[in-house]
């Protein structure tokens, strides 16, 4: 956090926090990641096509890529062109499918074809980040590490006072300053359905927002 915050504001902003935490849990009990997938890879493959995207979007490239490619090694042993053909409406797809397939030979020799299980190991897949590694550990394995940064958390970490950084790794080292580790497994998710419902980038009655009256 770029300003100053003395011990007290520190407190305010935790306890604020803790209030949200209570009103995202009633309004989104479930907080779940919307990628549909069967396995780790399958998350990890979702994640990393969900940039730039919709995950309604996404859900529908991967219905026809998940039946194409079953497997890691078929990834890593896959025409570059024809991963940019089936994931092609997802968006900067040339990108996308190069990383796809140096992952997932990544994964194929450095991990013996298991995605692996730690922030560190995770982020050295080409096309992985701190927010593809936290949903895939959360949801594939149940490890809790961080919390998923997108631009529905950033939104709301500068709204509501809990950040004025606009790196989402510091973004996130903010929040998990204020918020209670327990809270991280479905804060990202529930943060995201907020912003979807609630308090969107474009213009609209904040004050009518459910966690602006906190």
């Amino acid at each position: 956090m770029k300003r100053r915050l003395t011990p007290k504001a520190r407190d305010e902003l935790r306890a604020r926090a803790r209030k949200a935490v209570r009103v995202l849990s009633r309004l989104y009990p479930e907080g779940k990641v919307f990628l549909d997938h069967g396995n780790p890879w399958e998350l990890t493959v979702a994640v990393m096509l969900s940039a730039q995207s919709t995950d309604r979007q996404i859900n529908e490239v991967t219905k026809k890529l998940f039946k194409r490619f079953r497997t890691v090694k078929q990834y890593a042993d896959a025409d570059v062109g024809e991963i940019e053909r089936l994931i092609f409406s997802s968006g900067f797809y040339r990108a996308k499918a190069k990383n796809l397939k140096r992952a997932a030979n990544v994964v194929m020799d450095e991990f013996g074809g298991e995605v692996p299980r730690t922030m560190e190991e995770l982020t050295r897949l080409p096309g992985v980040a701190r927010k593809t590694a936290n949903i895939v550990l959360q949801n594939a394995f149940g490890i809790v590490v961080g919390i998923p940064v997108d631009t529905h958390v950033l939104r709301f970490a500068k709204r509501y006072g809990f950040s004025d950084e606009t790196d989402p790794v510091k973004v996130e080292r903010d929040l998990m300053e204020f918020f209670p580790k327990s809270s991280w497994l479905k804060l990202g998710y529930r943060l995201v359905s907020y912003g979807r419902d609630h308090c969107p980038a474009r213009r609209h009655d904040h004050e009518s927002c459910p966690l602006t009256k906190i």
